[in-house]
């Protein structure tokens, strides 16, 4: 399955479900089973990690991608729900493919001139909820939670897998 991150013409809410549309998820749905779903789009294993670091207000969560992992890092919670949401969203830009998005080479050459260009040009794409690919990547974390809500078998998953 390729979910092409191009949606010409469409608002954040119809490219989010045309991806959504587009995985084809099992009924009963968990998010490990949607982690294992977006493994297969991806082609490689997401760890997902809390990170201290991670404020909870403006930065939730983080996502960096590698040729070999995936890594989501969320912020810390009380709340396995928040948490959850944190990890869909990330889930979200990867599905949507935001980290193919192109930030100039040379921006980035010149800014970060030690680091892999690749991973700070995925990395620098990421803006504020404010631009269409947050909001994208928010109402398909959105559609993710209410199909795992909607489950018949784990409706709380997030607590047993990642709590």
């Amino acid at each position: 399955m390729q979910v092409n991150p191009i949606y010409s013409g469409q608002s954040p809410a119809e490219r989010a479900a045309s991806a959504f549309d587009s995985l084809a998820l099992p009924t009963h749905l968990s998010l490990e089973r949607l982690v294992g779903v977006v493994e297969g789009v991806r082609q490689r294993p997401i760890e997902i990690e809390a990170a201290g670091f991670l404020n909870g207000g403006s930065v939730c969560g983080l996502w960096l991608s590698t040729d070999e992992v995936e890594v989501i890092l969320h912020a810390v919670s009380p709340s396995g729900l928040h948490r959850q949401q944190f990890v869909l969203h990330e889930l979200g830009h990867m599905v949507l493919r935001h980290d193919e998005l192109v930030v100039p080479v040379d921006y980035v050459g010149v800014l970060f001139p030690n680091l892999p260009a690749g991973l700070v040009r995925r990395v620098l794409a990421r803006t504020s909820f404010d631009d269409e690919l947050e909001a994208a990547a928010e109402s398909l974390a959105d559609l993710f939670a209410a199909a795992i809500r909607n489950s018949a078998r784990e409706p709380r998953s997030f607590e047993r897998v990642f709590g």
